[in-house]
């Protein structure tokens, strides 16, 4: 299983590095502490395509497919993609502010992508993820909280009540959270413990 360093230009070691122009400058001194969990799959329920990373580079081509046409114009990003089979692509600097959340509240404070770093998940609300995709996500989201003070974990659906739906049902949050506890038991040094779903 790849293990991760973030460095501190926020790029992490064992992903790919495939950088998006969707993204700009955090607020001087803005703690990095949430972590947002989505889905994605593009087209709808397909996997395995180009397709995510060319919409996160502004290289979409939207007339591949009818269902990217509402998609034209769109400027979205997110930190890091985990694909099906667990390989992760890195889109900006965690210590930069991705487009990924939109319109979003976390236990009273707006604006998520100030403050969080977001991670999709190649897939959907109507299937499983994979067992690939947990491991990285927990191996991934050790190194984050070894750089940056993440206290809190939630998924899109949490922030942003009523719009967004991701990670969806299938998303097995007890599942992420012993993988998580099982890399943090071998941590050096160790980090406090993560809080899971907080909805307003």
């Amino acid at each position: 299983m790849t293990r991760f360093e973030i460095d501190a230009d926020g790029w992490a070691s064992g992903a790919e590095r495939m950088p998006s122009p969707n993204f700009d400058r955090r607020a001087e001194g803005t703690a990095i502490d949430l972590l947002v969990i989505h889905n994605i799959s593009l087209p709808p329920g397909e996997f395995g395509g180009p397709y995510i990373a060319e919409l996160f580079g502004n290289r979409l081509d939207c007339d591949a497919h009818p269902y990217f046409d509402r998609l034209r114009g769109m400027k979205v990003s997110a930190h890091f993609l985990i694909r099906r089979d667990g390989s992760v692509i890195q889109f900006v600097s965690a210590g930069d502010r991705a487009w990924h959340a939109g319109a979003s509240s976390f236990c009273g404070r707006e604006r998520c992508n100030d403050f969080s770093i977001g991670i999709e998940l190649e897939g959907t609300d109507f299937d499983p993820f994979e067992p690939l995709q947990y491991e990285a996500l927990a191996a991934l989201t050790s190194a984050l909280r070894l750089r940056y003070p993440i206290t809190d974990v939630s998924g899109h659906e949490y922030i942003a009540p009523g719009r967004k739906t991701d990670p969806g049902p299938f998303f097995d949050w007890e599942r992420y959270r012993k993988s998580l506890i099982q890399k943090e038991s071998c941590s050096t040094p160790a980090t406090p413990s993560l809080r899971f779903p907080c909805a307003d």
